[in-house]
């Protein structure tokens, strides 16, 4: 179940810790621009579990408990 502060779980979790890896490591050998430093972000809000841009839309992608 999900700590009731987290509002990122699962799926969710594991894509952005993916991407963000992925983009950090393309930025980091110079296959992409210095954009794709911007992958430190999914990367912490995945690792975390909590991501600010969910807040204003109310969404929740982790389990609650019923």
């Amino acid at each position: 179940m999900c700590n009731c502060n987290r509002n990122v779980g699962g799926m969710d979790r594991v894509l952005r810790i993916v991407v963000g890896l992925v983009l950090i490591g393309l930025a980091a050998t110079h296959t992409v621009g210095v954009w794709g430093w911007i992958g430190v972000v999914p990367l912490l809000t995945g690792a975390i579990g909590w991501c600010p841009a969910y807040l204003p839309f109310g969404i929740k992608t982790c389990r609650t408990k019923s």
